[in-house]
């Protein structure tokens, strides 16, 4: 086979399904084999909505998104996507043009050292200088991108590897040295753990994106429903445990329920599970959680008291680990005055607004709530209408809040829904913008009507930049430089690309 076609064969074997992408010259031999290939490819109208829908894709189902662009710019157009699953441990495989080997270092037409660019924002990167190595590359791609703590994984392949006659091996087992991801909690640290739980009076369960990665959802809820205790999620956490059940504290952090803060700070024991400790949840570090100790459960060992100090740190998968510990837990603790407290911040701190009769972005998302029975998945932009989204809809099962957390990616929302859409096509997929971050990648509802993607788009259009304008309010004395954004009529604009 030629290179292209050992990477086609490949990705059949990965079992990828959809991939998206747009083509170019150093990619070309690649878009020769698609032609015929039983994977479907969907051509979005810019790179950046390639792979940004390749990680709603992969948020939504599981599975390892794939992306596909041209060398240089088409190249350097992916990596904002790529970045923005680098943050939020998302497994993706990226894989780009290059130029022919002979030319790489020249400066030739459209190259960038794109190895060179994403090193800084992949989980591990290649270029492919010969295409005996293309199909062991490709497939510990796969393995890197989705295993351990997942992340992007980014393959440059030049022209002239694609184009290369060699015989195809395809290898069954990955083994990479140095590479060995730890599933497993230790057995002293849980018992440890364990022992921490049932002397707690005020414990706290902090669950974060790693909750769903893991699949560890059901476990977490039954982990809180023996112990009776509250659990808070954050932003990429949101769906890890039922919004609509009574433990829930909601999000927690600058954006979250006034209660799920003061459960932080008042508790005296916290267990994290797949969480990064964030300085959006924690603010000032030296003034977070100060009476708690704190169980810190993750497979990243680097994520581990990075930013916060740890009384017990646990290694390994969040699902194994949960699995060990409700095991160990034999005496539970009396959290009954603690909840109690709890319920009466509820009441007395409650998410709300006022209604005078003019349409507000906070009723728009519960209404979409209430017609969509808190069933649909939820994608979102960046910015206020991503974090009404947080406070004012119910997320029940996991995988249904898809959005940008780490980077904070104005643009994600509309390519990321596009993506989710085609990984759950029986689910009801609504994007919820807001004017300045839709215009970003706005482009892509001609991808959506080419492919009859049915994808709902609310746009909350305030004329403003809404959250830099929050904060030009609150801490630049009102002095609205440069928020105010005048946009087009979105009805006519729609129509116009057929939708």
């Amino acid at each position: 086979m030629i290179g292209a076609e050992i990477l086609i064969e490949c990705l059949k074997r990965e079992g990828v399904e959809v991939m998206f992408g747009y083509p170019g010259g150093a990619v070309l031999p690649i878009f020769d084999k698609l032609y015929d290939a039983d994977i479907r490819f969907i051509l979005t109208r810019h790179e950046q909505g390639a792979a940004h829908a390749a990680d709603g894709y992969a948020r939504a189902t599981g599975k390892v998104g794939v992306c596909l662009a041209t060398s240089g710019p088409g190249a350097t157009n992916l990596t904002t996507g790529v970045a923005n699953a680098y943050m939020d441990s998302i497994p993706i495989v990226a894989i780009t043009g290059q130029v022919k080997t002979h030319l790489i270092g020249n400066d030739a037409f459209q190259e960038a050292d794109v190895t060179g660019i994403t090193r800084p924002i992949t989980k591990h990167n290649y270029l492919v200088k010969d295409a005996k190595d293309l199909a062991r590359i490709i497939r510990e791609a796969f393995h890197i991108a989705s295993t351990g703590r997942p992340g992007p994984v980014l393959i440059d392949i030049p022209v002239d590897v694609q184009q290369k006659d060699i015989e195809f091996i395809w290898p069954e087992v990955v083994d990479i040295r140095g590479y060995k991801p730890t599933c497993f909690g230790h057995p002293g640290q849980i018992k440890k753990a364990a022992k921490f739980i049932a002397e707690s009076k005020k414990p706290v369960i902090y669950s974060g994106g790693g909750t769903i990665t893991s699949g560890a959802h059901n476990k977490l809820r039954e982990l809180a429903e023996k112990i009776q205790t509250p659990v808070t999620m954050t932003l990429m956490g949101l769906g890890g445990f039922p919004g609509t059940h009574e433990l829930s504290l909601g999000m927690l952090g600058m954006h979250g329920t006034a209660y799920a803060n003061h459960a932080i700070m008042e508790a005296d024991l916290i267990i994290a599970v797949g969480a990064r400790f964030d300085d959006r949840v924690t603010g000032r570090l030296d003034a977070f959680a100060p009476n708690a100790k704190i169980i810190h459960i993750d497979i990243d060992p680097a994520s581990i008291s990075k930013n916060v100090r740890v009384d017990i740190p646990i290694v390994g998968d969040a699902k194994n680990i949960l699995g060990q510990l409700l095991e160990e837990i034999k005496k539970v603790p009396d959290t009954s005055v603690w909840l109690a407290t709890i319920e009466s911040w509820k009441k007395k701190h409650p998410l709300q607004y006022k209604d005078d009769g003019k349409i507000k972005p906070q009723y728009v998302i519960e209404q979409i709530y209430e017609s969509t029975r808190g069933e649909a998945i939820i994608t979102t932009e960046v910015g206020q209408n991503q974090m009404w989204a947080c406070q004012w809809y119910k997320y029940i099962h996991p995988r249904t809040f898809i959005s940008s957390g780490g980077l904070g990616t104005m643009g994600f929302g509309f390519p990321a829904a596009m993506g989710a859409k085609m990984g759950c096509p029986e689910k009801i997929v609504f994007d919820i913008a807001g004017d300045g971050s839709i215009q970003m990648n706005i482009q892509e509802l001609a991808t959506c009507v080419s492919n009859k993607i049915n994808v709902k788009v609310a746009i909350l259009n305030n004329g403003y930049l809404g959250m830099v304008r929050q904060w030009q309010e609150l801490f630049y004395k009102k002095r609205y430089s440069y928020t105010c954004i005048t946009g087009p009529d979105f009805v006519k604009l729609a129509e116009s690309y057929g939708a």
